[in-house]
């Protein structure tokens, strides 16, 4: 599986495009904005000859679905994301009021096309995903796992030495700390977490040095 990433929008947000030989692709969170960022992504796809199967979201919150109706219109692949996040589509000219965004975003988000469940698996071409419901930091938060090459895509949930903010519309702090501890530490220390904004950690040096997760503080 290749990974490429793209950082997007005034929040730096971490847009994924994983594919395999197979050339079948797959986006997480698409947070491309301005139109430089999705003409590159569109080059990449375009140059690298890959066909865009999905578009998913670990959650959405509006950096994470900027790009979400400019893939549905360029590539006719429209989003999917767990049920409890989808209040946000409705919500999205408030999200962009409230981070006062008016002057650079405008219409409507892109409606999703289906839900994504906990524990379902996401395939593409050759590759596949196991969806993770991690709650906490949006009501809907998921991780996608593949165990095979030990990678973990963590949207806002768990950052290098950070967590994700729980003071947004369906947050909270205690269900986040007890995702990221009872799911995401669950899974082998070696795996490679790829979250949505920031550098690349792993689920090791998380449980060792983030200060949110040390025992006196869960």
């Amino acid at each position: 599986m290749n990974i490429q990433t793209f950082t997007c929008n005034p929040f730096q947000e971490n847009t994924y495009i994983l594919y395999d030989e197979s050339k079948d692709a797959l986006v997480i969170d698409a947070g491309c904005l301005f139109p430089q960022e999705q003409q590159e992504i569109k080059d990449f796809i375009i140059d690298n000859g890959l066909h865009v199967t999905r578009v998913i979201n670990t959650h959405l919150h509006l950096d994470h679905q900027f790009g979400n109706k400019f893939l549905s219109d360029t590539f006719g692949v429209a989003p999917e994301a767990h049920e409890s996040d989808e209040f946000f589509i409705a919500a999205f000219p408030l999200q962009v009021q409230a981070f006062g965004l008016s002057g650079l975003v405008a219409g409507e988000a892109q409606p999703l096309k289906g839900h994504i469940a906990d524990n379902e698996i996401i395939t593409f071409g050759h590759t596949s995903l196991t969806a993770m419901l991690v709650p906490g930091h949006s009501p809907g938060s998921l991780a996608f796992y593949n165990a095979e090459e030990g990678v973990l895509f963590s949207g806002d949930v768990l950052f290098r030495e950070s967590i994700g903010r729980s003071d947004l519309a369906g947050g909270d702090y205690s269900t986040l700390l007890h995702s990221i501890t009872s799911r995401l530490f669950s899974l082998p220390d070696a795996t490679i977490i790829y979250p949505g904004h920031g550098e690349s950690t792993t689920i090791g040096h998380e449980k060792r040095n983030n200060p949110f997760l040390q025992p006196q503080n869960v």
